[in-house]
């Protein structure tokens, strides 16, 4: 079986099988947090925002994607015919909503779905006008 094959009730049951997995990842969780309101105090908002802005988009334009002289979704798309690639997009959004739950980025996952349903939506209305 494959991680990304994996039902809600497996990953509950690996939980309760594992239960000292569940204080460390609170833990990291918390340090994490509490880490980042430690910077911010001494942070003014326009500082926050400069910094925000030169953080990487992990959603709309991930530096993973964009190594080569095209981004991957654009070779993704011309390798394949458009009711292939609407198929490609429909399953990238059912794969981040349905695991958003269980990665620990719950946001971000989200955001990830809105971005290939709002591809898809864009590639839908273009054909149909």
């Amino acid at each position: 079986m494959r991680l990304n094959d994996a039902t809600p009730a497996q990953w509950d049951a690996l939980r309760k099988k594992h239960p000292a997995i569940e204080p460390y990842v609170d833990m990291a969780m918390k340090e994490a947090h509490d880490e980042d309101a430690d910077l911010w105090e001494d942070e003014s908002l326009e500082d926050i925002i400069a910094r925000q802005d030169e953080e990487e988009d992990m959603v709309g334009a991930p530096k993973h994607y964009n190594t080569g002289n095209i981004e991957c979704i654009d070779a993704i798309e011309e390798s394949m015919s458009s009711h292939a690639f609407k198929g490609y997009l429909k399953g990238n959004c059912m794969k981040y909503l349905w695991r958003y739950d269980y990665k620990g980025k719950q946001v971000e996952d989200l955001q990830k779905a809105g971005w290939y349903l709002q591809k898809l939506t864009a590639m839908v209305t273009e054909e149909n006008t």
